[in-house]
């Protein structure tokens, strides 16, 4: 059974987005379909319980700082974390680069937990929580799990997604972005150089579980020089030893790794 008000505050959170971090009663009365005393009255409960705030010079209202709360405590939570993140961190560490882990979410790619390398001896690296959600066919996590799926699979996720244009550099032709995902099921790992955001490229390496499934993925990013440096068979090598390790540590048989490499 399905309760009208939870229904509808859950949408009214799922409206914001990186391209609309701010929205005024009129734009999700708008968007809702709804009167706006219906939206007035879901939008002040929701401030009530910290999952919106309101600006008071736009009069304009934002995701609150509880979601950010349930966001870090599910981070802490997910079985990827847990059982990935010692060794995200030590690629982090060893590389120098930003680490990502990322796991399969409807058709796109949620990034569950981000890591960074410093200077500072006290602390190797810091941890940013969940998110974000990214497309899978211009992430390099999403086309490293994308690049493990049969003809069928892959048929189904290009018929249920738009192929939305980025930047310049996204591939937004089906054909282009499968010549994309054999050379990464060949190699093991996969590449993206801006085509999700100016200035990043990445390489990323798929994560199975106990069924032999990639349900995530473990990216290096950096520089768009990432893509031409001499290291890179290195840093490739290091990246899918480190899929690997997550991999066996979730279940998966070694013998299916080694097979598919």
């Amino acid at each position: 059974m399905t309760i009208q008000s939870v229904k509808r505050a859950i949408d009214i959170l799922t409206l914001f987005s990186p391209e609309r971090p701010r929205l005024g009663i009129t734009e999700i009365s708008r968007m809702m379909k709804l009167p706006k005393p219906t939206i007035h009255g879901l939008v002040q409960t929701l401030i009530d319980q910290d999952f919106l705030i309101r600006d008071k010079e736009t009069r304009k209202y934002s995701l609150g700082l509880k979601l950010y709360e349930l966001g870090i405590f599910l981070s802490g939570t997910l079985k990827i974390n847990q059982v990935g993140g010692g060794a995200a961190q030590r690629l982090s560490v060893k590389t120098g680069l930003m680490v990502r882990l990322a796991i399969w979410d409807r058709d796109k790619v949620l990034i569950t937990m981000n890591l960074f390398p410093t200077v500072d001896d006290s602390m190797f690296f810091r941890q940013l929580g969940l998110g974000p959600r990214v497309p899978a066919h211009c992430s390099a996590v999403g086309k490293a799990i994308l690049s493990t799926f049969d003809a069928q699979r892959r048929a189904e996720f290009f018929e249920s997604v738009n192929l939305t244009r980025h930047t310049a550099k996204t591939l937004v032709r089906e054909d282009d972005l499968l010549a994309e995902l054999d050379a990464a099921a060949k190699d093991g790992f996969s590449r993206e150089c801006e085509e999700y955001y100016k200035g990043l490229a990445c390489i990323a390496a798929p994560i199975f579980d106990d069924s032999g499934d990639a349900v995530a993925a473990i990216s290096l990013s950096g520089s768009t020089d990432i893509l031409e440096r001499p290291d890179l068979s290195a840093l490739t090598g290091v990246l899918r030893q480190t899929a690997a390790e997550i991999s066996v540590s979730l279940g998966c048989p070694p013998s299916l790794i080694l097979g598919g490499s």
